[in-house]
Parts: C-alpha cells; sequence; structure tokens
C-alpha cells in the first residue's frame, strides 16, 4: 500500500475495495451482460464511487487522478475492474464542445442514456486520413475508421479528421447520419466490443467542431492519456491480483507436491513478483501526484502504462507457470485474465510505441522526466 495517503484518499481505497468484493461475489455466469452492468452501477453508486469520474457541475464528485488511480487499483486488486459499470461516462472531449453540443449530448452521455465512441485510428491502406471539407456552416466529411472505440453501440463517435487547409480536428459525428456506415462490428481478445465505420459525404453541422479546428491532435491525445492512465492503474491492482491467487497457491502447498527444492523456487520467484509489482506501484502513484500538480507528465503517463502492462503480462505467464494446467481451464481467472492482459500491450499505443515517443520526447522534445 503506497504511503502519504490522506484520510479522503484511504477513504476512496476503502470503500472501492468492498465494491470489488461485492461486486467479484455476484454470480455473474448467470446474469446477462446488461443485468452485470446494472447491478454494478447501482453497487457503485452506494459506495460514492461512480461519480469519481464526473465533475462536480454535473453532480459529480470530481475525483482527481490519484483518486480515480487509488480507486482503480482496489478494483483490480479485487479482480473485477474490467466489468463495467463502475465508473460514471467521464465528459471527455464533449467537455471542450460548442454550447449546443453540450447541450444536446454531454447531459445524456453522463447519464448513461447515449452512448459515445472514439474513431481515431484509419485502416492501414488507407489512402489518406479521415477528411473533411468546409463549407460554411456545416462540414463534409469522408473517409474510414477502422477500430471506433466503443462503436458497436455507439449514438455519436468523436472523430479525428484532417480539416482541408487547416489541419486536425475533432467533430462529433452522430451514427444515424446519412453516409455514416458501419462495416462491422467485432469484439477483441480482451472481451470489449469495436466497429469499424465509413463516412460517406456526410454532413456535419460546423458546430460539432469539439474545440479550436486545428487543434484536434491534440485534444484526441489528451483523451488518449487518461486512458493510458486508467490501464495503467487497472494493470497494478491486477498486478496484486495475480500475487494473491500465487500466494494461495502457495500457502495451501500445492507446490510442495514435487519437492521442498521446486516450493523454494517458487518462494523465490513470488518474490520477484512482489518485487515488481511494487516498482509499478511507485511509477503509477508518483505520475498520478504529477498529473494533479499540473506537471507535464505526457512521458511519465507512457512510462507507467508501458510498466504496468508488461509487468502484468509477465506476472500473469508467470503465475500460469507456477500453478501449472489448471490455470489454463477456462473457469481459471488466471485464464481470461491471460486474454485481457495481452490485449494491454497495446490499447492505446503499442509499448514500442510508446518507448519511441519516450525516446522523442526526451532527446526531441525537452519534455517530461523521463
Amino acid at each position: 500500500m503506497p504511503d502519504f495517503l490522506n484520510d479522503a484518499q484511504r477513504d476512496i481505497q476503502r470503500r472501492a475495495h468492498s465494491l470489488g468484493r461485492q461486486v467479484a461475489s455476484l454470480n455473474t455466469d448467470s446474469l446477462e451482460a446488461h443485468q452485470i452492468e446494472s447491478e454494478t452501477r447501482a453497487l457503485s453508486k452506494q459506495a460514492g464511487i461512480y461519480l469519481l469520474t464526473q465533475p462536480a457541475e454535473f453532480g459529480g464528485t470530481a475525483g482527481t487522478s490519484l483518486d480515480l488511480t487509488i480507486a482503480r487499483e482496489a478494483l483490480g486488486a479485487c479482480g473485477v475492474s474490467h466489468l463495467p459499470g463502475f465508473f460514471g461516462p467521464m465528459p471527455g472531449l464533449l467537455a471542450q464542445a460548442s454550447e449546443h453540443v453540450r447541450n444536446k449530448f454531454l447531459g445524456p452521455y453522463l447519464a448513461g442514456e447515449a452512448k459515445g465512441g472514439f474513431g481515431f485510428t484509419e485502416p492501414p491502406d488507407a489512402e489518406r486520413h479521415t477528411w473533411a471539407r468546409d463549407e460554411g456552416d456545416h462540414l463534409v466529411v469522408n473517409g474510414h475508421k477502422s477500430y471506433v472505440t466503443g462503436g458497436s453501440h455507439a449514438d455519436f463517435i468523436n472523430t479525428l479528421v484532417e480539416l482541408e487547409n487547416v489541419g486536425p480536428a475533432m467533430v462529433l459525428i452522430e451514427t444515424n447520419s446519412p453516409g455514416v456506415q458501419i462495416i462491422r462490428r467485432f469484439g477483441s481478445l480482451d472481451g470489449t466490443q469495436h466497429a469499424s465505420f465509413s463516412f460517406t459525404d456526410v454532413h456535419v453541422p460546423r458546430e460539432h467542431l469539439i474545440g479550436e479546428a486545428g487543434a484536434g491532435m491534440k485534444r484526441a491525445l489528451d483523451q488518449v492519456n487518461a486512458v493510458r492512465m486508467a490501464i495503467a492503474a487497472d494493470s497494478l491492482g491486477l498486478c496484486s491480483f495475480v500475487c494473491d491467487i500465487v500466494a494461495e497457491h502457495v500457502e495451501q502447498g500445492r507446490s510442495s507436491e514435487i519437492d521442498a527444492g521446486s516450493d523454494q523456487a517458487v518462494r523465490v520467484q513470488f518474490g520477484r513478483m512482489r518485487s515488481q509489482s511494487y516498482g509499478v506501484r511507485s511509477a503509477v502513484y508518483r505520475t498520478a501526484r504529477l498529473v494533479d500538480a499540473g506537471e507535464n507528465a505526457v512521458n511519465e503517463v507512457m512510462a507507467s502504462k508501458v510498466l504496468a502492462t508488461e509487468t502484468l503480462n509477465l506476472l500473469v505467464d508467470l503465475a500460469i507457470q507456477i500453478i501449472g494446467g489448471e490455470a489454463l481451464v477456462d473457469s481459471h481467472p488466471l485464464a481470461s485474465l491471460f486474454r485481457r492482459a495481452r490485449a494491454t500491450r497495446l490499447a492505446e499505443g503499442p509499448t514500442d510505441v510508446l518507448h519511441a515517443n519516450i525516446a522523442r520526447g526526451y532527446l526531441d522534445l525537452h519534455l517530461g522526466r523521463i
């Protein structure tokens, strides 16, 4: 447990951990996905965790980056952080949108009555980035987005486009607009659902521009960084979850079925796992404090995401090796975690790409402390 938490932060940790245990005790095998989300949301609201992600002006409690890190770590340590419903939707890019867009979309979105997607990635064979032509009171958008997070059931997509003669811009596109087509819906290794879209002469009101035209890439990356921090905190908690599974295995004496020497070897591996988890925790909590202090922490956020996800994958793989074949059974928590953990190394930027970006930030841009 990290030191230097105040009473309010320790209270968040206590409430989140209690919530995680409650949700972990649910018989999820007998519930539909929407029932699990509904039950989790209700329990999270009772625990005072749900509103941490939402601003005070919308009735939320506006948790800091450290508050959210504490809560996500506690939920991950219970092995339930992947389930939907723990946190209310964050305003994200919509907070910077026009009054018209905020009035029409933000309220329903924060209330869970409307769903949004994030369109950032083009297919590898795209001839150009998704682009928009300015025609006065509206934009005309064309192109493709191959991996729209949350796109399967989205009512709108916050989409990065290249506004001709201006530069990158974020635009809100309603999915029921003429010319918007879902090419395919698909699930990924970690169980999340996504979609690929095409845009053909889609007319979008100019007031659906989010923020200043030409600054879209920065806004998109701000959103990406927030998600990277969430992934790091989730992964940190899951590191503890994996360590607890191995500790239980050792304490029950299963490893002693072979010989005392093998048992000692497992204990050495377990000590290494705990040490690696401690290093991740130190990095993620320090980064959260830098974010809350208003520091430029782009490099630190990337490094925390890399450290947390790479360590989680190492620990899950090692835990499966220690426990053996039973950990490969579908019903074993490590089997499903193995799939989810693998996806984290690609989510919001592959590890090698983030390493390259950290190098560029230090060597070329002279930003950050890494």
